[in-house]
């Protein structure tokens, strides 16, 4: 039996970049401080508990917060948690993955220009509520392709259309379709960072060749989840784990290939044990 890991998997730049941050802030022995969990890795998050990392969980914390340092995590923040750390004269560490940051500039200026923002993807998701955060006219948050079709901006009014950056790629271009078709064209910014895009594409090529497939990733990881639909989409026998504690394979003769892949914010510690657990168990 085969045990193969997607070409693309595990860390992206940005979420390395971000939890790099952490762990380097941590020597200086300061109060630190992530406003949301760093990352959606329950296993990032405990260990960096472990050296002293405090998460605030909402704004009220961290209105009540007096000193320390504060890290904003890759999935950023609204506008008005800036201006609140700047008001309280709290030090903070921008953690923001930059192809995050891009959009927020790109709202930011569209909105400014009198554009309606149509966001697609997931509403309530802290990237999605940070893009948001950075409108300063009308904005709406469409998840699916049945939302893009019932929805119509109001007669006249000019949109700007952007995406959360790990949205699923092909989701978003039937909804841009759908945008099209209804004459509202004139200002759409593909915003899924290249590695998500790569991440899918390399997890569905590998799913389709896979008996088994298995996806690592937090159970709040939007990218996560994507990679198990899209992979569950192609081979029936997809499971979708947060550690190696979760994985309950029972595994037949005939299965020749078992296919790996982990979403974005998972350590490649994690993936390298699922891979050698797998390959000596079965």
């Amino acid at each position: 039996m085969e045990v193969r890991l997607a070409q693309c998997a595990g860390f992206c730049f940005g979420v390395k970049r971000a939890v790099d941050q952490v762990y380097e802030l941590v020597k200086t022995g300061k109060a630190i401080y992530t406003y949301g969990p760093i990352v959606h890795n329950e296993a990032v998050v405990r260990d960096l508990e472990k050296k002293g990392v405090r998460v605030i969980e909402s704004r009220e914390e961290l209105e009540a917060l007096s000193s320390g340092c504060v890290v904003i995590r890759a999935h950023g923040v609204p506008r008005s948690i800036y201006e609140l750390l700047e008001r309280k004269k709290l030090e903070y560490v921008d953690a923001t993955c930059p192809f995050v940051k891009r959009i927020h500039r790109i709202v930011e200026r569209e909105s400014g220009e009198g554009r309606h923002i149509i966001v697609i993807g997931n509403a309530g998701h802290p990237e999605v509520e940070g893009i948001v955060g950075w409108c300063s006219g009308p904005v709406t948050v469409l998840e699916s392709p049945e939302e893009a079709l019932s929805y119509t901006p109001p007669k006249g009014e000019k949109i700007c259309l952007v995406s959360q950056t790990t949205f699923n790629y092909n989701k978003f271009q039937h909804i841009v379709e759908i945008f099209q078709k209804k004459g509202y064209n004139d200002s759409v910014v593909n915003t899924i960072c290249n590695a998500t895009e790569e991440r899918q594409r390399s997890a569905k090529a590998l799913a389709a060749e896979a008996d088994v497939m298995i996806v690592i990733g937090g159970k709040h990881s939007s990218n996560s989840r994507k990679l198990y639909e899209i992979c569950s989409g192609v081979c029936a026998n997809t499971y979708f784990i947060q550690t190696l504690d979760d994985l309950h394979l029972d595994l037949p003769k005939a299965v020749r290939l078992v296919g790996i892949t982990a979403g974005a914010s998972t350590p490649n510690k994690l993936i390298e044990e699922v891979q050698n657990y797998v390959r000596i168990n079965f």
